[in-house]
This record gives C-alpha cells, sequence and structure tokens, in this order.
C-alpha cells in the first residue's frame, strides 16, 4: 500500500496529497522531486508506481519479492538501493530484520518497505529542515541510510547489554546453564552482520561520487554514514569474539562444576562403605565373631564406624572434596 506521496518544491514539502496517477508528471524543475512510500506491495498494487516511473522490470521484481541482500544497482538513470533493517525486541532477544528497497532518480525516489524500518521519522527531519531537502534525492537517501545505521547503532546496544548479562550468568554460583541462551543469541548476532557488513561496501561505493543522481557537496555525508556502517561492523564482530569465549568459558564451569560433583559423590560413598563393610561382616551369622559375645561388642563397633567415617570426612572436607 502507498504510505504516503509528496512533492519537494525548492526542499519543502507542497502541502495537499498528491495522486500518485500525477506524481510522474508533477516535477517540472530541477531539484524538485516526488517521493513515494510503499509497505510490502503486491504485483498488481505496485504496477501502477512502475507504469508512473517507468521503473526496470528487473528492478520491480526486486522489489517485489524482497529477500535481497544490501546492494546498488544502476538502470539507467535510476538506482536501486537495497538495505537492511535492523530493531532489537527485548525481552525476547530478537533481532527482527526488514528491507527497504530505494528506486533513486533526479526526479523521484520511491521506498519500498517490507517489515520493519519505519521512514517517518526522516519524514519529519526532512520536513523540519528544508536546506537539507534543497540538496534532491541524494540527501534524502543519505537521510534514510543513515536512520536505518542509527537502528544498527540501537540494536547493537542492545546485543551488548545481553551479552554482559551472559557474562555475568557464566561466572555466577547459580547452577543454571545459560549454553542455548548463548547459542540464540550468536544466531542472532550472525543474522545481524549478514544485514550490515554488506551497507559498507554499498555506502563506500556512493561515497566515491560515481553517481550523477547525488551531487559532489554531499558525498561528506555519505563518508560519515560510511564510517558508521564500519564501527557497526566492528561491533558485530567484536560480539562473535564475546559470545564465541563466552561459550567456552561457560563449558568450561559446566566441566569443573561435573568434577566437583563426582569428588562429593566419591567422598560419601568412600565414607558411607565403611559401615556398610562392616555392617555386612557382623550380618554372615558366624558363631566366631570379633567381641560377639562381649558386653560391650555392639557399642564398640559402632563407635568404630563413627571414628572411621568422622576421620574420612575430615579428610575430605581438607581435601576440598566436601
Amino acid at each position: 500500500m502507498i504510505v504516503d506521496c509528496a512533492l519537494y518544491e525548492n526542499g519543502r514539502r507542497r502541502g495537499g496529497e498528491l495522486p500518485l496517477d500525477q506524481a510522474g508528471k508533477a516535477t517540472g524543475v530541477p531539484g524538485d522531486f516526488v517521493w513515494v512510500g510503499l509497505l510490502e506491495p503486491s504485483e498488481a498494487e505496485f504496477d501502477a508506481v512502475t507504469r508512473e516511473f517507468d521503473l526496470h522490470e528487473l528492478a520491480v521484481e526486486d522489489a517485489i519479492k524482497a529477500h535481497q541482500r544490501p546492494k546498488l544497482e544502476r538502470y539507467g538513470d535510476t538506482l536501486l538501493v537495497v538495505v537492511k533493517t535492523a530493531c532489537y525486541i527485548d525481552p525476547s532477544e530478537v533481532i527482527e530484520v526488514g528491507e527497504l528497497l530505494i528506486f533513486v532518480n533526479p526526479a523521484f525516489i520511491v521506498s519500498v518497505r517490507h517489515g520493519k524500518g519505519d521512514l517517518g521519522p526522516v519524514r519529519e527531519r526532512l520536513d523540519a529542515h528544508p536546506k537539507l531537502a534543497e540538496h534532491g534525492v541524494g540527501m534524502v537517501l543519505y537521510a534514510i541510510l543513515d536512520h536505518v545505521v542509527d537502528g544498527y547503532e540501537e540494536a547493537a546496544e542492545g546485543v551488548e547489554i545481553d551479552i554482559q548479562e551472559v557474562e555475568r550468568q557464566v561466572f555466577s554460583e547459580d547452577r543454571d546453564n545459560p549454553a542455548e541462551r548463548i547459542y540464540k543469541l550468536e544466531r542472532e548476532v550472525l543474522d545481524f552482520q549478514a544485514a550490515v557488513a554488506p551497507l559498507g561496501l554499498v555506502t563506500g561505493e556512493i561515497a566515491r561520487g560515481r553517481y550523477e543522481v547525488i551531487p559532489d557537496s554531499i558525498d561528506e555525508y555519505y563518508r560519515d554514514v560510511h564510517d558508521h556502517v564500519q564501527r557497526v561492523s566492528g561491533r558485530i564482530a567484536g560480539f562473535r569474539e564475546l559470545l564465541g569465549s563466552a561459550l567456552h568459558a561457560n563449558l568450561t564451569q559446566v566441566s569443573v562444576r561435573q568434577n566437583e560433583d563426582m569428588r562429593k559423590i566419591s567422598a560419601w560413598v568412600a565414607i558411607i562403605a565403611v559401615p556398610t563393610a562392616i555392617a555386612g561382616i557382623y550380618g554372615m551369622n558366624f558363631d566366631e565373631m570379633p567381641e560377639l559375645r562381649w558386653r560391650f561388642g555392639y557399642p564398640a563397633v559402632l563407635l568404630v564406624i563413627v571414628v572411621i567415617c568422622f576421620f574420612l570426612y575430615r579428610r575430605f572436607k581438607r581435601a576440598g572434596w566436601l
């Protein structure tokens, strides 16, 4: 469906709604442009946009099916920029990845959103700062990419907090095993990295100033976005290393706890074996047994059992087995 369709003249949004069937012919002055925003359009819904702006059929196929890697392609005077959005969901500890496909032409920009990635804040930013929109569609593309990368940094903050909690959980005195949580976070970080890393190539290529639709005067903005993408990519790579270390430490902790449990079990088995062995001997019902007919024989045997068990208990306690 169409979320918004607006005409920008001299950087300012013209009041009122712009019908889609008039959007293709609405711009007659260089620098003016139309911005059409779409949300998960079907093939039939996108046909009208395709006809109005004469979009390439291969680019249209990508926009409808989505599930594309971040990339930058040129179709005549129009650029197709594909980026992934990321939204951290708490407390599920999930990074929900969406997709944006942006058609950029000197006379128009068409943004197609699948999943998370609302561009309302970008429109508000441009409407509040007309000087930015005066640079044309190149500045709109920058504002969208900058908004997406800001979402990456927010998602990275959420993941970093989760990893810190996992590290505390691994080394806590609680005997729970966070291995499942670590594996889940690793899977989310892998998906996050697959969304972020390719965007660095896209922003780097744009920053080198190879496209006429993006004026050289705003290359520094794209270099700034590129730097932010590289910074987030570095943080994500660090997350993978931290999770790998946490998993290794967790396995070590589990092994140590199992060894401690085995030592305790072995110590108690050794202690219990003493009365079991003595009782087994006296339970064989022979006529001739040590102190069998002595008045204090029974208490003496019990005392011997207690003394030996107490001695073993002290030795195991000092050895750290109990």
